[in-house]
């Protein structure tokens, strides 16, 4: 448990990426977040629940439901956050890996007989 707390203390926390914006970079670390919303649900009734974040896993704060008291729940992505629900959204930011941004592009000019020929060369 201390080592998992000392883990994340030394990642970057993103603390500068706005709440406003659906992805952005961090100006501290350089990685696209993106912030997320979720909210979580009885499986049983279907009622809201408050929950947390505990160790990146989204769980709901109480065990059981305060209107049917069955234990199973669900977690909901939310595309906006509605201020009805503001008191029982979870907000996390994930970090987004880009597999298409790791190769770079270059331009090479090749000049034979008066030609120019242009390629693109794909570098990795």
């Amino acid at each position: 448990m201390i080592f998992d707390f000392i883990k994340n203390k030394k990642e970057c926390q993103h603390n500068r990426v706005p709440l406003n914006t659906d992805e952005a970079y961090c100006p501290d670390c350089g990685e696209l977040v993106k912030n997320k919303w979720y909210l979580v649900r009885c499986a049983c009734c279907d009622i809201k629940r408050t929950a947390h974040n505990h160790y990146d896993e989204i769980v709901p704060d109480d065990k059981f439901c305060h209107n049917c008291g069955a234990t199973e729940f669900y977690v909901e992505e939310l595309k906006n956050i509605n201020f009805i629900d503001v008191n029982y959204a979870v907000y996390k930011k994930e970090v987004v890996y880009r597999h298409c941004c790791s190769a770079n592009e270059v331009w090479i000019e090749k000049e034979e007989n008066l030609l120019t020929e242009k390629r693109l060369i794909e570098a990795k």
